[in-house]
């Protein structure tokens, strides 16, 4: 290491070594002294039209790639990104936040500087309630250690972390340092074994064991050891609604998402009659259970994430799930004989009727007739996202939705993160006309770098997951003309679709057409939803009620 390396040029580096290719964001006079130093880098600087999306963008890329980073200014950009940050905490997505922020020479008599809250550290104060590990560099002598601890962190945990980069010290060369290596969590190995005895012997006795995949699967990158532990045992599979394409759905063994009551009946039928459900890296969150639909029987239950084990009603703390998951491969698990299980149904194209009104149900029908291998979905919360859980994902890690945290705006924004991290897939983004009108102004950031996307745009007049529980003019919105919007960008093709023979036109084309991003404006009855969102918002109004 170079002893003239400066601080920001360093962080740049360790990004860089972590994987990271891209970073999101955008400039403000704070961190202007930064952004010069990504311009000059290996790193491609995506600067978005707001925070929220940068945030969104660098959320979905840590989900594709492994690691995401957004890089804003201080308070008023800062702020903005709180939001997304949440988001990427409460589901596990590690996310580098970067904020620019005045020099630590400007802070001396507390003088009332632009974009100021209250202190200087108030808004590192807000980034330590929202991240797993934040550090303000304000010392070069110290900035290398304390840069490599915050980044080991959010790999470490799956979990967003905050860099605050005063401007006066971005330039100033860091002392020398080598790069701490990143452990594993370490499990004890005392407490491995009989974890591991107990869930062996219970998973053997079973009659009917399946195993119900999350999330944490996909953060801490455990497909393989998953596949493999499918292929050795024969045990069925189904999903959570985070953990949802975890493995191809066309994978002999996986029955798709189990979601409680808001799922295919016999996917709900044949889990909760399961005498050992093996859930491995699952989130007990109230949509992934259906609005808490779902009946797990804690008894015969195996839970194992990165926070501990629980097997029926013992705990076991100091466990790693790596660790975990290559013990039930290595350990005596009976191979189970083939069964009858209830698969994804195989999606079929339907035959349009010139001129008949579009219908939620056939809108999702067709898309799903459009998948393919090369094809990601994005889903925003609502109808866009539940009517999407019973698509066919053919391959791992191709559908992504915030399920937990439910953000609205996620899709279009996230659609840019994922392109840039994997320009071989092209995104299929689903997403409701408010929340369209939150984000969507991010479709200019996917022009202006030439990504492809489609997106369907399900235009129901408002906020159609609300109207069910308690319905008034607060759910009403501005209607927008959504397929005129490539020509305010000069880029894009939009369609204006109102009929069954319309839509399928314009899928047709934007299949065809690799070159420009589509934009599909489907006009649905207000009152129109999914089979899965009756149920959901069923529930949910009860509650509200």
């Amino acid at each position: 290491m170079s002893k003239q390396t400066g601080v920001g040029e360093y962080l740049i580096n360790r990004l860089y070594d972590l994987g990271v290719r891209h970073v999101f964001g955008v400039p403000g006079d704070y961190a202007l002294s930064f952004f010069k130093e990504l311009e000059k880098s290996r790193l491609e600087l995506i600067n978005t039209c707001d925070e929220q999306g940068a945030g969104f963008a660098a959320d979905a890329y840590a989900r594709v790639k492994g690691l995401g980073v957004v890089c804003i200014t201080y308070g008023v950009g800062g702020l903005k990104v709180t939001n997304t940050t949440a988001q990427a905490f409460a589901e596990k997505s590690p996310v580098v936040v970067i904020s620019g922020a005045p020099g630590m020479k400007e802070r001396v008599k507390n003088p009332l500087l632009h974009h100021k809250v209250r202190d200087f550290d108030t808004q590192l104060k807000v980034f330590r309630e929202l991240t797993i590990d934040s550090a303000l560099i304000d010392d070069p002598e110290t900035a290398a250690p304390e840069i490599d601890r915050v980044l080991n962190s959010a790999i470490k945990y799956k979990r967003p972390v905050y860099i605050e980069l005063p401007r006066d010290i971005v330039s100033l060369p860091v002392k020398p340092h080598k790069a701490a290596r990143r452990e594993p969590l370490a499990s004890e190995a005392d407490v491995l074994e009989e974890a591991l005895g107990e869930a062996v012997a219970i998973i053997n006795k079973s009659r009917k064991p399946v195993i119900i995949a999350g999330v944490e699967i996909h953060r801490f990158g455990l497909q393989d050891k998953l596949l493999q532990l499918l292929d050795k045992t024969n045990i069925p599979l189904a999903t959570t609604i985070l953990g949802k394409s975890v493995i191809s759905e066309t994978h002999p063994l996986c029955m798709g998402v189990y979601e409680g009551a808001m799922g295919r009946e016999a996917v709900r039928k044949y889990a909760e009659s399961s005498d050992s459900m093996i859930l491995l890296g699952t989130f007990m969150t109230d949509v992934n259970l259906g609005i808490y639909t779902a009946n797990i029987n804690r008894a015969h239950s195996i839970c194992a994430t990165s926070e501990g084990i629980a097997i029926r009603h013992h705990t076991y703390e100091d466990i790693g799930i790596h660790d975990f998951m290559d013990g039930l491969l290595n350990e005596g698990i009976k191979r189970r004989k083939t069964t009858e299980i209830p698969h994804p149904p195989i999606p079929k194209r339907p035959k349009p009727m010139k001129g008949k009104k579009i219908s939620v149900g056939y809108v999702f029908n067709t898309l799903n007739s459009y998948l393919g291998e090369k094809t990601v979905v994005i889903a925003d919360p609502g109808d866009a996202m539940l009517g999407a859980l019973d698509m066919v994902i053919q391959m791992e890690t191709e559908f992504l939705c915030p399920a937990y945290y439910c953000s609205l705006g996620f899709a279009v924004p996230a659609s840019l993160g994922v392109q840039a991290a994997r320009p071989d897939l092209r995104p299929l983004v689903l997403v409701g006309d408010g929340a369209f009108q939150m984000t969507g102004m991010e479709l200019s950031t996917i022009a202006r770098f030439g990504q492809n996307p489609i997106v369907v745009v399900f235009n129901n007049e408002g906020y159609g997951t609300e109207r069910p529980m308690i319905d008034g003019t607060f759910n009403d919105i501005h209607p927008w003309s959504h397929s005129r919007i490539p020509g305010v960008l000069n880029r894009g093709v939009g369609f204006d679709i109102n009929t069954e023979d319309e839509l399928q036109q314009a899928l047709a084309t934007a299949v065809k057409d690799t070159k420009n991003f589509y934009i599909l404006d489907v006009h649905l009855h207000k009152a129109d939803r999914s089979e899965v969102h009756k149920r959901l918002t069923s529930a949910l109004s009860k509650r509200v009620k």
